[in-house]
């Protein structure tokens, strides 16, 4: 008998969800959910499939703390494997950053380790109230493998993201809300609802122009502000014939709500 999916996935109207399915297990991260996570992404990105932002959430009390430690501490002996397992995890986090759909995160109990770092992939984060972040790693003596060292300093700073490392503590929803690790705290049984509500109002938005803004502002964030505003002032001019755009002009003049293809 086959093992259920670490991960199921969905599509309510124009949303695809993919929700980490392992509550008893924290959710935490192995093999197959990040496999689950990858097919979630390419059939979501198809054309015709009609999703314009992605939904990560989880079951049960926890959002995800970390990788599956008995998966790490088999391949641990093997350093291919191991390789591998890390540098999968890596890739399939880089996909979230670079699809070209906004991708929206619901955390709610705690978001540790690799949970933050799949937190720290999605463009806008909703928490609820009960909600904590942070990464244990410096407690037994291990680096962060999915991305921790990078992505906390740029989301709060460098002192605050190695101050976050240093000491493995937990933030509260609020703080992370005031530090920007996070857009927005919700009560609990409203994070869901909340979140999708958020990712039905993008779906009305131009799937074009929301891929470029990400593209530009994530490119962006590696280049200096020069070459950054030269980025964006080439796919202004590159994006002025598209038809979403002559709708959106179109609507504007009218008066009326654009109606994006």
């Amino acid at each position: 008998m086959n093992a259920p999916s670490p991960v199921l996935v969905s599509q309510l109207e124009a949303v695809g969800i993919i929700e980490l399915a392992r509550p008893e297990k924290f959710n935490c991260l192995s093999t197959a959910a990040y496999e689950a996570i990858e097919a979630a992404i390419n059939a979501f990105e198809k054309p015709d499939s009609g999703v314009r932002a992605i939904l990560i959430r989880a079951q049960g009390k926890h959002f995800c703390t970390g990788a599956d430690l008995a998966e790490f501490k088999a391949l641990r002996v093997d350093s291919d494997k191991l390789k591998h397992f890390l540098g999968f995890g890596h890739a399939v986090l880089k996909r979230l950053e670079a699809s070209p759909l906004p991708v929206v995160g619901a955390c709610q109990g705690l978001a540790l380790a690799g949970g933050s770092e799949l937190m720290l992939a999605c463009d806008v984060i909703f928490a609820s109230k009960d909600a904590k972040f942070g990464d244990q790693h410096a407690q037994y003596g291990l680096l962060p493998g999915w991305g921790g060292t990078q992505r906390f300093p740029r989301a709060i700073g460098l002192r605050r993201g190695l101050d976050l490392l240093f000491t493995a503590r937990w933030l509260d929803a609020e703080t992370a809300l005031s530090w920007g690790l996070v857009n927005y705290v919700v009560e609990s049984d409203k994070l869901w609802d909340s979140a999708l509500e958020y990712c039905n109002k993008l779906a009305t938005r131009s799937r074009v122009g929301l891929a470029g803004m990400k593209r530009l502002a994530r490119q962006g964030m590696d280049m200096t502000l020069e070459a950054g505003l030269k980025l964006e002032e080439e796919a202004v001019h590159a994006g002025l014939t598209h038809e979403d755009v002559t709708e959106g002009l179109a609507a504007f003049e009218a008066r009326r709500t654009p109606v994006f293809k």
